[in-house]
């Protein structure tokens, strides 16, 4: 286990207080405190312990070789979010409860039972209940997109915000082969524009993938994706700024819309 030095702990507590009050932090104040992963992550893990709840779900960053590419990073990493941060849609959220977010398509899995490191990508179909889903990222640190580091991304609960999930269905009774969890398409409306389309490939090629990524990944650090808890698993479009107005996302598959309003 990673121990933290004096002034990591004061970086993970500037970032609760950051999160409590809505006031964020300027980037230059912390260079150069985290300078490696398992600090960084370390540094999350003490930002969760001062929220003081349970972990609800996760999401997954990072999942195209583009956003890697933004973030000088050469794989996914992922957030820990308490329950309060999913929201099932329709939604609505208050831009001024949030600092700079943004917004992203992208398939939510849910645990049926609890998850394996051993788990196959067909096992983990047959796992999971799956919707379509508005992630919102939403950083502690002002001015964080997209030059924000990866270690502070990765303090700082991969840049959580919220989560807005559509109708859950078992993600087998959806899709008959994992397969087919690569051909997704959506659609993001902002009223009635088209923002921006994409397919559930640009998800490290499945977005069961990023999932298997996951469950290993906690698994490295001695943690297990629970039953009942829900991961935002990547997404499907370069995310634009979040304003206010109607959002709408539109899945094929039979997954359907998620709807989303900003005040």
């Amino acid at each position: 286990m990673t121990k933290l030095n004096q002034h990591q702990l004061d970086f993970a507590q500037a970032l609760f207080e950051a999160d409590r009050s809505g006031t964020p932090l300027h980037e230059r104040d912390w260079t150069g405190v985290v300078t490696d992963d398992d600090t960084a992550y370390a540094v999350q893990d003490q930002v969760m312990k001062l929220k003081g709840l349970p972990v609800g779900g996760y999401k997954v960053s990072l999942t195209s070789k583009q956003t890697q590419d933004m973030f000088d990073a050469d794989s996914p990493l992922y957030g820990q979010q308490v329950d309060r941060r999913f929201l099932p849609a329709p939604a609505t959220v208050r831009l001024a409860e949030m600092m700079e977010p943004l917004v992203e398509v992208e398939l939510a899995f849910r645990a049926k039972e609890d998850l394996s490191p051993d788990d196959s990508l067909e096992d983990l179909l047959h796992k999971t209940t799956v919707a379509g889903a508005l992630e919102l990222p939403d950083a502690r640190f002002a001015d964080w997109f997209p030059s924000l580091g990866k270690y502070n991304v990765m303090a700082d609960c991969a840049v959580g915000g919220r989560v807005v999930y559509g109708n859950e269905q078992a993600s087998d009774q959806v899709f008959a082969a994992v397969d087919e969890l690569a051909t997704v398409g959506a659609q993001l409306f902002l009223g009635d524009r088209q923002l921006d389309s994409g397919t559930s490939s640009e998800v490290l090629g499945n977005p069961l993938n990023s999932l298997q990524w996951l469950v290993r990944k906690l698994a490295d650090q001695d943690k297990q994706f629970r039953q009942g808890q829900l991961v935002s698993s990547g997404t499907f479009v370069l995310p634009p700024k979040l304003v206010q107005g109607h959002w709408r996302v539109h899945f094929d598959h039979g997954l359907g819309d998620v709807e989303l309003t900003v005040q």
